[in-house]
């Protein structure tokens, strides 16, 4: 804690020092290996993928039949309970294969990660990018390590491929793992409330005098004075409806929150603040507000940046936006943001969190956008800078771009020292013959050149 006696310099010097303390903080969580007791895993498949099922199966055998922690079997493995039924996986045929699928092989629902997420101690997911996202829309709260196998067409979070499986996850288990903790957005709907609250405007002042306060712990609703306190009536005085929200529901979003116009004809009309100050008006198809890991998604379409996922940020993208400087911005993660569709928009607005919980917003709804208290942690391969450019470099090809050439000209190699370009680009081995002829046809421009040069002067 900074003294707040000590001198103008002594106060900045401590201040630099602890910022300088939490980046290198930052900087070793980044790079430190965590080691711990992997009991339970569970397998997240690509619905619908029927080609996965028997890499799934394959995966979970492996697991529990080779023998961990001085054992003579694996770990417990729990597997999508849509798949018991199915002939790809071959439930039956599992449990005579081994006699230990009988105790160790458990299928998980979508109610049992919501309800207890702490009885997984990791996650593999087989798949592409949606179905790491899908896995973050499975744990709405506490998330398990995630080490997902590239088996999508992306894969911007999936950097381990699936052949070296065995090795992937013998170093974890083994030797424990280097995560990234990737932010998460906290987004909760507040639904307007149709009964009105009684406010007046004074006709003298024009200040609005609450009647009676809904919320007094809340910054966004203003407390007014009451106008029965004030002591005085006008007769100039008014009544004015004052609507409410209230909280409807909330989700944990890993990628983007979009807010767009749906299906409607009209532009979006949307009001954003950041800690309850009025930032700007959206004129525009809609808005993205991405996470960094979201940042390589719809944002980068809209024309947003790519943002480094160890950078806790907002990404403020417009979408098709109806003027000329509404440019993306970054806005830091202990800003709040709200998203508002004001009572005169045209239109209502259309709200989907990762793609999913599509819902609409009505004139006088909001949406409250904070960082999460739980991200999601992924399993770096190597470290989450070179994941990260590793990953842009192969999904989005990066900055490639044939290099230009030097001005300067470098002589060939030896093979090359008898080979001449002609004029009309053909490349020939050069004769005595050619030498000659070549040598000769110089010596008479230069001297047609000399000529005329001499004729000139």
């Amino acid at each position: 804690m900074i003294n707040r006696f000590d001198n103008g310099i002594t106060q900045y010097s401590n201040l630099a020092e602890t910022a300088v303390s939490v980046r290198e903080i930052s900087k070793k969580l980044g790079n430190a290996r965590i080691h711990s007791s992997i009991q339970a895993i569970m397998i997240v498949t690509k619905p619908g993928d029927l080609r996965l099922i028997n890499y799934t199966r394959q995966l979970a055998m492996y697991l529990i039949t080779t023998p961990r922690f001085g054992k003579d079997h694996g770990v417990t493995v729990y597997v999508d309970k849509t798949l018991k039924e199915s002939e790809r996986l071959d439930f039956p045929g599992m449990l005579k294969e081994s006699p230990f699928v009988k105790d160790y092989l458990k299928f998980w629902t979508k109610e049992l990660c919501a309800e207890r997420p702490e009885i997984f101690n990791f996650v593999l997911t087989l798949g592409g990018d949606g179905t790491v996202l899908y896995t973050s829309w499975l744990f709405q709260k506490v998330v398990p390590p995630v080490l997902p196998f590239h088996m999508g067409s992306l894969g911007f979070l999936t950097n381990f491929c699936f052949k070296d499986y065995k090795k992937h996850i013998t170093g974890a288990l083994d030797e424990g793992i280097r995560v990234n903790l990737r932010m998460r957005f906290t987004c909760t709907v507040y639904r307007r409330i149709n009964k009105p609250i009684k406010a007046t405007r004074c006709g003298e002042t024009g200040e609005i005098m609450m009647q009676r306060l809904i919320d007094g712990k809340s910054d966004w609703n203003t407390l007014e004075k009451s106008h029965s306190d004030a002591g005085h009536e006008c007769e100039h005085d008014k009544d004015l409806p004052c609507l409410i929200t209230q909280p409807s529901e909330t989700f944990q979003v890993l990628n983007d929150l979009v807010v767009d116009r749906g299906a409607g004809p009209y532009m979006s009309l949307l009001e954003l603040f950041g800690d309850d100050q009025h930032l700007t008006t959206v004129q525009a198809d809609g808005l993205v507000v991405a996470t960094p890991t979201g940042s390589t998604a719809y944002s980068v379409s809209a024309g947003g940046s790519l943002v480094h996922p160890a950078i806790s940020a907002l990404c403020i993208t417009p979408i098709c936006p109806h003027t000329l400087s509404f440019r993306p911005m970054l806005l830091p993660d202990s800003m709040e943001l709200r998203i508002c569709v004001p009572y005169n928009s045209r239109s209502t607005a259309w709200a989907s969190f990762d793609g999913r919980g599509r819902v609409e917003l009505k004139q006088g709804d909001h949406i409250k956008v904070t960082p999460s208290k739980f991200p999601f942690p992924t399993v770096c391969l190597e470290s989450q800078s070179k994941d990260w450019f590793n990953s842009i470099s192969r999904c989005l090809r990066w900055n490639e771009r044939e290099k230009q050439k030097s001005f300067v000209v470098v002589e060939e190699e030896a093979e090359y020292s008898d080979i001449e370009y002609m004029p009309n680009g053909n490349c020939n081995d050069d004769d005595d013959s050619t030498k000659d002829d070549d040598d000769s046809s110089t010596k008479v421009d230069e001297t047609s050149e000399h000529e005329l040069l001499v004729e000139y002067i």
